[in-house]
């Protein structure tokens, strides 16, 4: 409805209607050939020749809908905006009747109320505001998608939360009696307690929180995102320990083991900057530099 001249692709995935998720009304076709088929109409009833097609991706959903050529002229463009809104208001829950296998509006049922009260009663004249209101409460998607897994986030403001959260599983040892499975070969390196996510929020300052959750999966994600010192498992964080790291397969393909030789020591060791005892690993086999001069 943007415009005439508006071509359209689309991949269905979940099984969502203009209000909420699709209810099925046949039991012959599987549940995703029949919302294929439900929005292949919706680019009908909007005027387009709708094609479809088959991605080469590997997900059980990759069909998709392509609308490029419209079934009508310009100057038929009112008619079919009438047509469009006419069909987004039947498929309305508060208007959704079946008269003889045929979706209308039932002006009988008490329904009409609860639309004149959200303000969708469609009405003859309805096509005054088609141009300006598409359907009560539709907030298109904004042009530009914001970017939301903390990958935008000020690298010093990133730095100071990881520090913080670091020097808090460091210094629970303190609080802690130490207790470590693998004898005195791991005693030297100070490897933190575990605390659970919810236990490092609440050290956090608000302000801290407040950034963190604009950002999807907030604390979690930026604390994934920081790889390099924290593992995040069953919902707890801990400092990781490289020396546990699994070493790279020597079968690896020759592309392979060229391009993570090309990755080693182009970062500094954040442990060997950090940690009161240092990086857990010898210069040579951190993947990170040890110092400044051994960056590549």
């Amino acid at each position: 409805r943007s415009s005439y001249s508006c071509c359209y692709f689309v991949l269905p995935c979940c099984f969502f209607d203009f209000h909420g998720k699709y209810s099925r009304k046949q039991s012959k076709k599987t549940q995703y050939r029949e919302y294929l088929d439900f929005v292949s109409q919706v680019g009908f009833v909007c005027g387009f020749h709708v094609e479809e097609d088959c991605l080469r991706i590997p997900s059980t959903k990759r069909v998709c809908l392509i609308g490029k050529n419209r079934t009508y002229s310009p100057v038929q463009c009112a008619v079919i905006d009438k047509q469009i809104t006419q069909y987004i208001h039947n498929r309305q829950p508060c208007a959704m009747v079946s008269y003889h296998g045929r979706t209308g509006f039932n002006h009988n049922d008490g329904s009409d109320n609860v639309c004149k009260e959200a303000g969708t009663e469609f009405s003859g004249d309805e096509t005054e505001t088609a141009g300006r209101v598409w359907m009560p409460g539709f907030q298109p998607r904004e042009k530009e998608e914001q970017v939301r897994n903390c990958a935008t986030l000020p690298r010093d403001f990133v730095d100071d939360v990881v520090l913080s959260v670091a020097n808090l599983l460091l210094n629970a040892t303190q609080e802690k009696s130490c207790h470590n499975t693998d004898g005195a070969s791991t005693n030297t390196w100070n490897q933190g307690e575990s605390l659970s996510l919810k236990e490092v929020a609440e050290h956090l300052n608000k302000e801290t929180l407040k950034r963190l959750k604009s950002e999807y999966g907030g604390l979690q994600t930026l604390l994934k995102n920081s790889h390099q010192v924290f593992e995040v498992l069953n919902g707890r964080v801990h400092i990781r320990d490289w020396r546990k790291e699994k070493p790279s397969r020597k079968n690896k393909p020759k592309v392979k083991r060229h391009l993570s030789a090309e990755a080693f020591k182009t970062r500094l060791c954040w442990f060997f900057l950090h940690h009161p005892d240092g990086c857990s690993l010898p210069s040579k086999s951190c993947p990170y530099a040890h110092g400044t001069e051994e960056l590549r």
